[in-house]
């Protein structure tokens, strides 16, 4: 099966800023290029953190309010320090954390939620920045067409890997919502053909109702 990798589906044509770039040129980036937030590199071209939309704002948070409505905004020693800054060196989260364009994208979707991040850089085998993945990048794997995958999971799963005569399985694709209906020659074969079928990309959902051929007529439908 042909998986989707970080490199497939990043924005190679990065916007990225340096460290001494100001809070207005900054802001001015994201604006310009109707972009969340940017890298910042040093002079090898290496990520060394991320100034976002969040950091630019916490300048705001931490303003009175001017009607007086609202008491003044706690925040954290760091946050604080981030409401002075006036370059990126400041106002960056950093270290930054990076992802390489041979990653899938569940290592991708994993490394952002562990790390509580919208987005990462990419970085090549020298460390230097060559695209961006956010997370609507990984989420464009299930746009594929229910036609697609079905193809994918007969032809790579069904009769490449597992090698099933043409027609021992139909496969219906509906909203990315897979339904596997047949009959294998082994039992031991059902679980492996429903997890090698959920892992095709753009997959969101499959139901078993596969059979072994010593024992088509038992069981309930899997999933």
């Amino acid at each position: 099966m042909l998986h989707r990798m970080v490199g497939d589906l990043m924005t190679k044509a990065v916007v990225s800023v340096q460290r001494d770039t100001g809070f207005k040129d900054i802001a001015e980036h994201l604006a310009e290029h109707d972009v969340t937030a940017v890298p910042v590199v040093d002079d090898q071209g290496r990520p060394v953190g991320v100034v976002s939309e969040t950091d630019l704002l916490r300048k705001q948070e931490s303003q009175a309010d001017p009607g007086g409505h609202l008491a003044a905004a706690h925040l954290l020693p760091a946050e604080r320090a981030k409401t002075h800054a006036l370059t990126a060196e400041g106002l960056m989260t950093s270290p930054a954390v990076t992802a390489r364009p041979q990653w899938s994208v569940v290592e991708a979707a994993r490394a952002m939620a562990r790390h509580h991040v919208k987005r990462l850089p990419v970085v090549d085998d020298a460390g230097q920045l060559v695209g961006i993945v956010s997370r609507s990048d990984l989420l464009r794997v299930f746009l594929r067409r229910d036609f697609t995958i079905g193809e994918e999971i007969t032809t790579d799963v069904l009769t490449r890997t597992l090698g099933l005569a043409p027609g021992a399985v139909t496969v219906q694709v509906t909203d990315g919502r897979v339904t596997l209906r047949g009959t294998l020659p082994q039992e031991s074969l059902i679980p492996i053909a429903v997890r090698l079928a959920e892992s095709v990309d753009g997959v969101v959902d499959v139901t078993s109702h596969l059979r072994a051929e010593n024992n088509a007529e038992a069981g309930t439908p899997r999933r």
